[in-house]
């Protein structure tokens, strides 16, 4: 049996970026004292979800794919051993800024990155004043972890996406979240899962947790937690992570259920692309 041992951790914010990566450097250096081989943040994980309002001053939160922030936890990944997935606010150039996952393999080297392809503008996920919609595809590296794809929070409505990726040979995918109660409660429950199952892989998805009203006063919306991780027959691995309370969730991997979903169900063989023209239909 090929098993890795996976980590993802939940917080909200705590006030100052300072503190959000020394946290986060905290639940690295915890979840590789757990023998965690690999370690997922939230969505804008250094950050609040500064999506609530549109206000150019959280622009200053962007910087280079390969920039300090991404570089100081490159050298936490070398010293401890373990990939990394980052969901950074990536400044292209100037005035060109996207939501991105960047990966780090286990020996620090920056593997590529995966950006945000569908960007929502609804009542406080007001992303497209912050990101221009990703123009990377649906790229998957090969790690010391195996095969690594990466999809970001309101990417996760989109089936398209999900299954690119498991054509491009994904056998876990990393979906970092910020995700409120409402409308989305129910999506929550059967959207990970449904995607694990049709695509055959593991599904990792981080969500933060708790009220930003430190930065948003009674603007703040309380993000719900229960972080997950999916088998690819669709099963939670473990429990899932508090509604409430920031925490960080450890789970061992069973790659070997990858070839074997995907023998009991051959979802890769069945399709019919010749006959699904209208959904690429402009």
């Amino acid at each position: 049996m090929t098993t890795v041992r996976a980590a993802i951790s939940q917080t909200t914010w705590t006030g100052d970026k300072e503190s959000m990566l020394d946290k986060h450097e905290g639940f690295a250096r915890d979840a590789a004292a757990q023998g965690a081989q690999v370690m997922c943040f939230q969505e804008l994980f250094y950050g609040p979800y500064f999506g609530i309002t549109q206000d150019k001053k959280y622009y200053r939160f962007a910087e280079p794919a390969d920039g300090p922030i991404v570089q100081r936890f490159a050298d936490v990944a070398k010293e401890l051993g373990i990939v990394m997935v980052l969901p950074i606010y990536e400044e292209q150039q100037t005035g060109v800024y996207y939501n991105t996952s960047v990966l780090v393999d286990a020996d620090g080297t920056i593997l590529g990155q995966y950006r945000k392809n569908h960007i929502p503008h609804v009542e406080k996920f007001w992303e497209k004043f912050y990101f221009r919609p990703g123009n990377m595809g649906y790229p998957v590296f090969e790690s010391a972890v195996g095969k690594v794809g990466m999809y970001i929070c309101y990417d996760r409505h989109f089936p398209e996406g999900w299954r690119e990726l498991g054509l491009n040979g994904a056998h876990m995918v990393f979906n970092p979240n910020a995700t409120k109660p409402g409308l989305s409660n129910r999506l929550w429950e059967i959207e990970g899962p449904a995607a694990a199952v049709a695509n055959g892989y593991y599904v990792l998805q981080p969500n933060r947790v708790g009220l930003e009203d430190n930065e948003y006063g009674d603007d703040a919306v309380f993000f719900y937690g229960n972080s997950q991780v999916i088998d690819p027959r669709g099963n939670f691995v473990g429990d899932i992570g508090s509604s409430e309370h920031e925490e960080l969730l450890v789970r061992d991997l069973d790659l070997d259920l990858v070839q074997q979903m995907r023998d009991d169900w051959q979802f890769y063989r069945d399709r019919r692309p010749d006959t699904y023209g209208d959904i690429v239909a402009p």
